[in-house]
């Protein structure tokens, strides 16, 4: 693809400098030794370079790319930088212990400074606004849903400062939307320009002596070895960092479900409007509906609003096609107007998805076999902004052979279960969307919770 190409892939990469879009780093030429070589020129695979070459600067590092650093869901996902995680605290405890499940949020939460700290001192001008995330109620059995929520975070030993109930004013001066009975509110999350991120953070380690290929397609990874079509990368240390990609891989076929997440982009509003609307700290949005929905104020002031809805394909097939779906774009547009009418009249000028890595259990994961010398990170179930940054940071760790705080972390040297073979996986995947989604017709109807979205909720990894 050419670097117009890649500017279809989403308003992010559209708004992107001329500079920061291209031009296209030159593919693998023949085979090569390195030190360390990583596959996936995202988040992941990028976070994971740059520390290494911090901590080392005489690691030689290769990076390699099918397409484009930034390709996938770290060039088109909504913005957020946030210390959500996708796996309940419950079930991490469950997996470790009380402490390891308090550990892993408070690392989560350091690390969106941590995010901002970085793109500050390496000039990546990736609109980096830390103003929290406030997530609307809007009936009776969102409420209730929200109240144990936060009394949940009161059970692990997190007060107001961290997780904190609004009442309608108080949300309201945030965040003016419709039928707005109160909201949570947290300020571990920052609004960003995601593509500048990764491409700025692609500069930045290519700074620092990383070598990144782009246009070369990883066909197998084995211990020692990295196979490609234009020859092999051989190296003692190995990370996978190709997230929904894992699937395409020999081996991981059942490792990750790529599941798609659909996104619009409105055009510019005027500030009497956005006077009106509110989010003026920069801070990130969505609700307690079950289906998610995630939306952002640009700095050039647009709403950048998406959500999940669209079906996943059978086989984890993978396709340009796959991230247009027109019902889903439309319901998407539908659920906007209904939470701030005034957009009614107001064009949208992008729209795009992609797809995300799902594991088995709902549960993230970062690692490394010291037997084969292979690492890997990923399955962050559309929460991976600051997710692969800690990843980076631990894989750094690992692959150093060093013992640290991060290395001690739940979610390390952890292995989630396979996902069923097809066309199981693809029931049940889809099911789980269509259930949540009616949850919700359900739940406004009656003013009951759905009984069917908490018998699913531990087939999707909450508690």
């Amino acid at each position: 693809m050419s670097t117009r190409d890649y500017r279809r892939l989403s308003y992010w990469w559209d708004s992107l400098p001329d500079d920061l879009a291209g031009p296209v780093r030159p593919a693998l030429a023949t085979s090569t030794t390195a030190d360390v070589a990583i596959v996936g020129a995202g988040y992941t695979g990028l976070w994971t370079a740059y520390y290494l070459a911090k901590s080392d600067p005489a690691l030689r590092i290769v990076v390699l790319e099918a397409e484009t650093a930034g390709f996938g869901a770290s060039g088109r996902n909504g913005g957020w930088a946030s210390a959500l995680f996708p796996t309940s605290m419950s079930k991490v405890a469950e997996s470790s212990s009380r402490e390891g499940a308090v550990s892993l949020l408070e690392a989560m939460f350091d690390t969106v400074d941590e995010v901002g700290r970085v793109t500050a001192a390496e000039g990546i001008d990736c609109h980096f606004r830390k103003g929290g995330t406030i997530a609307l109620i809007r009936t009776p059995v969102q409420m209730e849903r929200a109240r144990a929520e936060i009394e949940d975070h009161r059970s692990w030993g997190f007060g107001p400062e961290h997780f904190a109930l609004l009442s309608a004013d108080e949300a309201r001066a945030r965040l003016d939307a419709t039928d707005v009975l109160g909201a949570t509110y947290s300020p571990h999350c920052a609004a960003i320009h995601p593509a500048r991120l990764v491409r700025g953070l692609a500069r930045a380690v290519e700074r620092l002596g990383v070598t990144i290929h782009e246009g070369t397609r990883v066909t197998s990874i084995e211990p020692g070895v990295v196979r490609t079509e234009r020859g092999d990368v051989r190296a003692p240390r190995v990370v996978r960092a190709t997230e929904a990609w894992t699937s395409h891989l020999p081996g991981h076929e059942r490792d990750i479900a790529p599941v798609y997440s659909l996104v619009l982009a409105t055009e510019p509003l005027p500030a009497e409007l956005w006077a009106q609307i509110g989010l003026r700290q920069g801070e990130t949005f969505n609700d307690h509906r079950h289906l998610i929905i995630y939306g952002q104020r640009t700095a050039d002031d647009r709403f950048v609003f998406g959500g999940r809805g669209a079906p996943y394909h059978l086989g984890s097939r993978i396709k340009p096609e796959f991230d247009h779906e027109p019902a889903v774009f439309d319901e998407l547009w539908r659920v906007l107007r209904e939470l701030f009418p005034a957009v009614a009249s107001r064009a949208v000028t992008h729209t795009w998805g992609g797809p995300l890595g799902i594991p088995r259990d709902w549960y993230p994961s970062v690692g490394l076999d010291p037997a084969t010398g292979v690492g890997w990170a990923g399955g962050y179930v559309g929460d991976g902004v600051a997710s692969s940054n800690l990843a980076g940071r631990t894989l750094a760790d690992l692959v150093r052979g060093e013992r640290t705080e991060r290395t001690a972390l739940p979610w390390v040297n952890r292995h989630s279960p396979k996902w069923e073979p097809e066309p199981l996986r693809w029931l049940g995947v889809n099911l789980g969307l269509r259930v949540m989604g009616s949850a919700d017709d359900a739940e406004e109807r009656s003013g009951k919770a759905s009984r069917r979205a908490e018998l699913l909720a531990p087939f999707l990894g909450g508690h």
